[in-house]
């Protein structure tokens, strides 16, 4: 008797690979360049000595936040895409899904920016929101920190459980709020100078997007 033979289907990796290679060689180029910095960024969700250390705006140009904010792009480009094949909506190998999702998380964040640049000026409140983009981008490349490694576990493995998504979502939400709590802390003279339009700046940039984002989503215009 013949075996009824079957194709076997290879998924290709190396593209995942390579950049995971690549964002983990970013990540310790960093940490060898900006030893001190890069060890008080390690604590910041134990402490707020590095809030207050980097907190001039030049830093937000600078080489280290540019190399965390790539190496944040690719984590949370991927950990969106594995979320995505959890649920059943995507191939976790489809690497131009990911070159989708990484270009669309680029143009979100700094469209976001430049928008919330041009509604600084408008208001005259350029150096809060300067100082605030700074706090933000500090932690977001600090989840995306986080979550690299998982990620890296995650791709490989063959079935993922569909709490690790919602777990790690959890998290970066808690850590995202307690960034808020943090700025609004350091920040606080400021903030209730102007409170009117830090509110309405809240209301217009940091939570009309998301909710707007996530009613796309759920609404199944995603993809």
């Amino acid at each position: 008797m013949i075996e009824q033979l079957h194709p076997r289907i290879l998924e290709n990796k190396d593209w995942a690979t390579l950049l995971f290679v690549l964002s983990f060689a970013i990540v310790a180029i960093t940490k060898s360049t900006y030893e001190t910095r890069f060890g008080e960024f390690s604590k910041l969700i134990f402490s707020d000595k590095y809030a207050k250390i980097y907190r001039d705006t030049s830093h937000l140009k600078g080489s280290f936040i540019v190399g965390l904010f790539l190496v944040q792009i690719v984590s949370y480009a991927f950990f969106i895409q594995l979320t995505m094949h959890t649920f059943g909506y995507a191939e976790k190998t489809d690497w131009l899904l990911f070159i989708q999702i990484s270009t669309i998380l680029l143009y979100f964040i700094l469209g976001k920016y430049l928008i919330e640049k041009i509604v600084a000026t408008s208001f005259n409140i350029d150096e809060f929101v300067e100082l605030f983009n700074l706090q933000k981008v500090t932690y977001r490349s600090y989840i995306g920190l986080l979550i690299l490694p998982v990620n890296a576990f995650l791709f490989y493995s063959d079935t993922i459980s569909k709490n690790i998504p919602l777990v790690i979502i959890g998290v970066s939400l808690c850590i995202s709020l307690y960034s808020y709590f943090i700025s609004i802390k350091t920040y606080q003279n400021v903030i209730f100078g102007k409170l009117f339009y830090f509110i309405l700046y809240l209301c217009a940039l940091e939570i009309a997007p998301y909710y707007f984002i996530y009613y796309w989503i759920t609404k199944g215009g995603a993809w």
